[in-house]
């Protein structure tokens, strides 16, 4: 899982390194073409920002906001058009009211809660004479899991999206859209490395807990 981690981030900064260096042919900065396919979507009532730094772009469904970094609000590259599409696309996700964004909102504060106090708890019970306390943490941690394989469709579906939004707009060619599918794939790899690692850090507390049991 780290290993896979590790690449996953490596595939990021290389795809988006390449290809924002490429000029998209409608040279339309990021944030020109956020504004044309919200508009184009049906959701002007979508609030869009930008803020400094880069790859810090995200929707955020609690207030309709698109937040661009300004490193993509300002390029008029090809990498800058399928980080702009696939946030629209999570705004049309939420508009259109697709479940497992919503599932994925609604265990926020679930994860929030459990990924901190679940170890606790886990540890805990691997100390004190309390039966099932450790186990009662690691459900807690595993929530954390749930979120990861929930967020696995919700990125998919948007980078489907946002490909479908600048072929119907013509916003891509051939070579553009070979460079939009690599940094979003290399994108969508970040997420996959993170059920992973969650997959990993539960069977390890599993791995503990029951070698804890058999010394018992």
């Amino acid at each position: 899982a780290l290993i896979l981690s590790i690449y996953a981030q490596y595939k990021v900064r290389s795809a988006y390194k390449k290809y924002s260096r490429v000029g998209n042919t409608s040279g339309m900065v990021g944030h020109e073409a956020a504004q044309r396919l919200l508009a184009v979507s049906g959701l002007a009532r979508v609030t869009l920002r930008e803020r400094p730094g880069n790859l810090s772009d995200h929707y955020d469904p609690r207030n309709k906001t698109l937040t661009l970094s300004s490193g993509v609000a300002q390029s008029a590259s090809v990498a800058a058009l399928g980080i702009v599409a696939h946030e629209v696309g999570h705004a049309i996700q939420d508009h259109r009211e697709y479940l497992p964004l919503k599932l994925r909102g609604g265990l926020v504060p679930v994860v929030q809660i459990g990924s901190w106090l679940g170890p606790i708890i886990f540890l805990a019970g691997m100390v004190l004479p309390i039966p099932n306390l450790s186990l009662i943490g690691l459900l807690f941690f595993s929530a954390s899991l749930v979120f990861a394989l929930v967020t696995l469709p919700v990125e998919f579906d948007a980078s489907r999206r946002a490909v479908a939004m600048l072929q119907r707009g013509g916003m891509i060619g051939g070579v553009e859209e070979k460079g939009v599918r690599q940094v979003l794939s290399a994108a969508a790899l970040t997420y996959v490395a993170a059920a992973a690692q969650a997959l990993s850090t539960i069977l390890y507390y599993i791995f503990l807990l029951s070698g804890f049991r058999r010394r018992d």
